[in-house]
């Protein structure tokens, strides 16, 4: 069962948007697999692992989020990424 599981939507081209949350999560020192229809990720929070994954529906993101630090509630991580990916 996922820990989050939210929407981003967009309305830049998808690649752009994909290629935008390639560079959050390295730019993290973490590691992002996917293309412009579906992927997976995860990255190293204050010594915590945040894995999740996505796929593009139409003009939205689906993000879910299958680990997380217990300190972080899901709407922080879901406000992170739509403030880096601004789509």
């Amino acid at each position: 069962m996922a820990a989050c599981e939210f929407k981003i939507p967009f309305s830049v081209p998808l690649a752009g948007m994909v290629e935008k949350a390639r560079k959050v999560v390295e730019s993290q020192g973490g590691q992002f697999t996917g293309d412009d229809q579906a992927g997976q990720f995860h990255v190293s929070l204050m010594g915590n692992t945040v894995k999740g994954s996505y796929r593009a529906e139409g003009s939205e993101l689906h993000v879910q989020i299958d680990e997380k630090p217990i300190f972080a509630p899901c709407s922080l991580i879901e406000g992170y990424l739509k403030q880096q990916l601004g789509g």
